[in-house]
């Protein structure tokens, strides 16, 4: 080999080894299942007992529906996550089930939602009137409130709100969006 090229390849080799001191640190970090190869951790998802759920009133009305705020808010001392839709349903006085389970409208992006300490997400809730279904279909029924199982939980809570509701199951007059950021403000926010 001439000197040139000793030149050269001294050179090459010392760039190579360079750039693979900067991108080993680099690609251990990023490697899967490596803790520290993770953009921070996203906080824990909400639990029922971190959520203290509200419904925003009044609601507004259009077309045989009602729309309300159904707002949760994070009472803990902690951040926490939600992600998708909460569970609803209409309850009875003694706390059983009334009718269908709240149907899921797709309309919307399932975005995680971080939510600080006091922070609140919304979810947006139709109540149908019952009275567009036949009678012997619904069978209508006062409802004392809605059973509300926050988004990934299993554990639910129950936000008293008297209501007209089917009794029997089949007639959808629930339906839930999926959870977004920030307070919901009735007559403003969807």
């Amino acid at each position: 080999m001439s000197l040139i090229n000793r030149k050269q390849w001294r050179v090459a080799a010392a760039a190579v080894a360079a750039v693979a001191a900067v991108l080993t640190p680099a690609a251990a970090l990023a490697a899967p299942g490596h803790p520290a190869g993770r953009a921070a951790a996203s906080p824990p998802g909400c639990t029922t007992s971190h959520l203290r759920v509200w419904l925003g009133v009044p609601g507004e009305g259009a077309a045989s529906s009602i729309y309300y705020q159904l707002e949760l808010s994070n009472v803990s001392s902690h951040t926490c996550t939600l992600i998708g839709y909460p569970g609803v349903s209409a309850v009875a006085p003694g706390g059983a089930q009334l009718g269908s389970a709240a149907a899921r409208d797709h309309g919307d992006p399932k975005l995680l939602v971080t939510l600080s300490p006091g922070a609140t997400s919304h979810v947006l809730l139709q109540i149908v009137s019952v009275g567009v279904f036949p009678q012997s279909t619904c069978q209508p029924a006062n409802a004392y409130g809605l059973k509300v199982y926050p988004p990934n939980n299993t554990a639910a809570t129950t936000v008293y709100f008297p209501f007209q509701a089917c009794a029997k199951t089949g007639p959808v007059f629930l339906t839930v969006r999926t959870t977004v950021a920030g307070t919901g403000i009735p007559g403003f926010s969807t």
